[in-house]
């Protein structure tokens, strides 16, 4: 069958700096993540090497100011980046997001010292970071996280389990909501845990239907010590904390969902274009082209309404509803692509020999991850018609 590589997407970049950082990272994910992509994820193996490189390229800090060792890009690059990783493997485009979303409640939030002290360590220093809101009885209704912190003198322990984290077991640092006061979203306190705090400790990974190269497991804390120089925001502020990084996460959850889209209709159109049956391309027949059109469609609407809402965020403005759309949109597409990818390569895209079936499998964890796509139609009802009566 001969080789009909994809075009690279058609970007919109702001800035020449910003054309130059997508080829790099286009050349990185082509050269080093792409072709072990399949034969790792098969393998179950995290690819924490390529977070090395990432990190030595200065591309795990993106959004962050320069002073403090990020890429000081506006998030409209940093979405278009992430999308190119997750392209080549969503295991790693992922990792990237999750990564941005632990180190968010510090820059956000944190004082000038801490932030000083240890950002750009996290950001460009090459460590790797998780995110700890959810618990194996509170994951919609985080609300209701039941983790605590108490206060001894200046420090504080940390008491409880978190359930589906990221890169549990394997992260260099914790950004994790434990309860420091009453009952509800008022009591939540956000903290800043290294990894290798005396009673720190994970589970083994979660066995997973896809992403099986990224780990996510239950992370639990028996009596962890922590100073209280690493509360990050003032104590009760942590839902508050939680809600905003989430809104920039469900950003990076959509850009990931239009690069795993994208790696399939890529995987289509080079098989359609290749396959003869009847004489002819398969890819000459009406009903294929069809299908290949829709594909491209939706990924495109989904791109636009990802760095739409990038753009608001860039520019201060409220961009929770469009995130909300975003997620929404860009995962359920994923969804829908990656099943008419399969559908394409016929008999082929069902077995492992070709990457449809794992694309497949791994769009369905994106409709879950960073609120269910039943969460993320509940915010948007909300912005249109107010809350739920009670």
């Amino acid at each position: 069958m001969p080789d009909n590589a994809p075009q690279p997407v058609d970007r919109q970049l702001p800035t020449d700096e910003a054309r130059d950082l997508i080829a790099l990272v286009r050349d990185i994910a082509r050269r080093e993540i792409a072709p072990e992509a399949a034969e790792e994820e098969d393998a179950g193996r995290f690819p924490r090497e390529v977070f090395g490189l990432l990190s030595e390229s200065g591309l795990l800090g993106l959004p962050y100011d320069t002073g403090l060792g990020g890429g000081g890009q506006p998030y409209e690059v940093y979405l278009q980046a992430l999308e190119e990783l997750a392209t080549a493997r969503l295991t790693v485009g992922l990792g990237v997001s999750v990564h941005t979303l632990a180190c968010q409640a510090l820059a956000n939030h944190g004082t000038d010292e801490q932030r000083a002290g240890w950002l750009p360590a996290m950001i460009g220093g090459g460590l790797l970071g998780a995110y700890c809101l959810s618990e194996p009885s509170s994951g919609s209704d985080a609300a209701s996280l039941r983790t605590k912190a108490v206060r001894q003198g200046d420090d504080w322990v940390l008491t409880g389990t978190k359930a589906w984290i990221t890169h549990g077991g394997v992260a260099d640092f914790y950004t994790v909501f434990a309860r420091t006061g009453g009952e509800g979203r008022h009591g939540i306190t956000a903290f800043l845990v290294p990894g290798d705090a005396d009673g720190l400790w994970a589970s083994p990974p979660e066995r997973k239907m896809g992403m099986k190269g990224s780990p996510t497991a239950q992370v639990h804390f028996d009596g962890v010590r922590v100073a209280d120089g690493r509360r990050l925001g003032d104590e009760g502020q942590g839902f508050a904390i939680a809600l905003s990084a989430l809104d920039s996460g469900r950003l990076g959850i959509a850009a990931c969902a239009t690069g795993v889209a994208q790696a399939a209709l890529d995987e289509a159109v080079a098989y359609a274009t290749g396959r003869r049956q009847f004489g002819r391309r398969i890819s000459d027949f009406q009903g294929l082209r069809f299908m290949l059109a829709d594909m491209a469609t939706r990924i495109e609407a989904g791109r636009a309404l990802c760095l739409a809402a990038a753009r608001l965020r860039d520019a201060g403005r409220p961009f929770s509803k469009q995130a909300a759309m975003a997620k929404l949109l860009c995962t359920d597409s994923a969804m829908t692509v990656t099943t008419d990818a399969v559908q394409v390569l016929g008999g082929y895209g069902y077995t492992v020999d070709f990457p449809a079936e794992r694309y497949m499998r791994e769009a369905k964890a994106l409709q879950i991850v960073e609120g269910t796509n039943q969460i993320q139609r509940m915010v948007i009802a909300r912005h249109l018609v107010g809350p739920e009566a009670r």
